[in-house]
This record gives C-alpha cells, structure tokens and sequence, in this order.
C-alpha cells in the first residue's frame, strides 16, 4: 500500500480509502468484517462511512456494524483513521432538528451518537456531508473548534461542496486562527469531471486533500454497463438511469483499451484518479472481499502517457481549470 498526506495536514492516509455504503445492505455483517479485516492487513488504514448509512430507514447500521468489528478486535481502533459524516436526517421527522443540515446544535448531537454507535470516544475525520449554506460559518466553525478541543474530533472535513464553499470554509477558519478544512471528498471519476473546473484547483490552492467517491462511476467504469450483473447499491442506482448510446460506444471503446493494457476495467479507471496531482484517495466500496483484492491492484498500476491521453480523449474534462477553460 500507498500512503501520502491528507492535504496539508500531518496524517498520513492510504491511497485507497475502504467506503462502506454497502455494509448492512447488499453486504451482511460477517462479510463487512472480513472486508474490514482484508482491508486492515492490505494495509489500508482509511475507512470512510456517514451517520445515515447504509439508507435512510436503517440509519446508523453501518457505524454499528463498525462499532462491534472495533470491540470484537481489540487494537484495530488505533490502527484506523476514522472518517464519518453529519447533514443528512437520521429518521426522527418529528424533531425539526433532524432535517438535512447543519447547526452546532445537530453537529454535537450527531457526533455523540456517531461515537456510541462507533464505540469509540473520538473521529479522526469529521466531514460535513454537504454544505449547508443557511448555516454561517461562525456558527460551524465554533462548534467544530469545540469538538477538536474536546479531543472528539481530530480534523474536519467537507463533502460535496463547490470551490467558492471551500474558500469561504478557509477564509472564516483562519479569521478565527484555526485550521479549517483538512479533506474534501467529491464525486469524480472519468465520466465526471466537472471537478477539474474549480474545485480540484481551490482544493490543490487551500491545501485541502480530495477523495473521490465514485472512482468507477457507479459500476459503468469497471464494465458493468457493457456486462451486467452488478450487484453494488450504486450500480443498481445507475441501471435504473442506462448510458446512452453516445456514452455506450465509449464505453466500448475504453473496455477495448483496457484489454490491450491487459488490466482490468476498474484498476485502470482508479488508476487515473490516483494520478491526479489534486487527488489523496479513491474511495473503494467493495462488496466482497475478492471485490477488495482485485481492486488493490490500482495502487501499483502506472499509466503511461499514451494510455492517460488515449482515457482523455474518450473522456474529455472540461478543457482545464477555471478560467481559462472558458475563457479567450
């Protein structure tokens, strides 16, 4: 395994982050553990989840299912840096407090509950899953301070937020003379990146590490549109929207590719994220841990300048970074 600093921030982090989107859905609690496990000894030591996973009727499973995987195996705590989540309601609708967003009062109720359900007294990684940008920052910023004094929080981080969001996140944190965001973890993958225009460079700029969840595009990147049979919660999200046939042929197109580098679809499709200079991890979400073997294969895997520009020519970006991608 890989590893490299999670931004400008001192921790070092694998380059493959184990998601856990899956856990308590399309993959049952013994086999969670044994990914966790596989995960552990491949030397990943980067495990991503959120409060409200793994849906919205069985909130807080997947944290539970991670809680006992730490009491079952004493030391594994320490040997993880722990990144969960707050934004999303946590299916109480009679408490108004409850509904997509933040406040310092819903942050420090969501941790709390986080820890317990975690069994553990402190996060590595606190991400706000989404910006929510009726809360000011002054509000935000004094409650996550607290929680990082109070040693429950060891950095924050956002998700899904646009490039203005992390530079307004940066400018209040250092108004206040704290350190501000150390992570933003972002949709990206070939098919996707939109990010390219602004957020990758604010982020590169700020000093803020990117984790791109989606690495192979809900299962489209790793062949699951061409083959089928997918049975991870995103790919089953994405059947129900199929590629068009623009998308399709490119699709053929990258599969043929993939063949002639002799490696499969997904490592190759990870394998150009982590060759992006903004970028810290690709988060994985395997649902086996065979699923997990294969794609450590994308950690050793070096594209070569034929191959990167052959994936950009099927796969253009945006034409570059803000504003020159648009502008004379």
């Amino acid at each position: 395994m890989q590893y490299c600093y999670l931004g400008r921030a001192g921790v070092r982090v694998s380059r493959l982050c184990l998601g856990t989107f899956n856990f308590g859905t399309v993959t049952d609690e013994p086999e969670a553990q044994r990914i966790l496990d596989a995960a552990l000894d491949a030397g990943i030591n980067f495990l991503d989840t959120a409060n409200h996973y793994p849906d919205f009727v069985r909130c807080g499973l997947t944290e539970e299912i991670i809680g006992r995987w730490f009491a079952q195996r004493p030391g594994r705590r320490a040997q993880v840096v722990l990144a969960t989540k707050v934004y999303q309601p946590m299916g109480n609708p009679a408490d108004p407090n409850d509904a997509a967003g933040l406040s310092k009062y819903k942050i420090r109720r969501h941790l709390e509950d986080s820890l317990r359900r975690l069994r553990t007294d402190h996060v590595d990684l606190y991400q706000m899953h989404h910006v929510d940008r009726r809360a000011g920052w002054e509000e935000l910023w004094e409650a996550f301070d607290l929680l990082v004094q109070q040693g429950k929080v060891g950095y924050v981080g956002a998700s899904n937020f646009a490039g203005w969001d992390l530079a307004l996140a940066q400018a209040a944190a250092r108004a206040r003379h704290c350190f501000g965001l150390a992570s933003e973890q972002h949709k990206y993958n070939l098919l996707c990146r939109l990010p390219e225009l602004e957020v990758l460079p604010a982020a590169r700029h700020l000093g803020i590490g990117v984790l791109a969840y989606s690495p192979l595009a809900s299962g489209l990147l790793g062949g699951a549109a061409l083959r089928g049979g997918d049975l991870s919660r995103r790919a089953r999200q994405a059947q129900r929207q199929p590629a068009d046939a623009r998308t399709q042929r490119r699709l053929q197109e990258y599969a043929q590719l993939c063949r002639e580098l002799q490696e499969a679809e997904a490592n190759v499709a990870t394998a150009w994220i982590l060759a992006q200079p903004a970028l810290t991890a690709a988060i994985v979400g395997p649902r086996t841990p065979e699923q997990l073997g294969q794609a450590l294969a994308a950690v050793e895997l070096r594209l070569d300048e034929a191959a990167l520009a052959r994936l950009d020519e099927l796969f253009p970006g945006p034409g570059g970074s803000a504003p020159q991608a648009y502008a004379w």
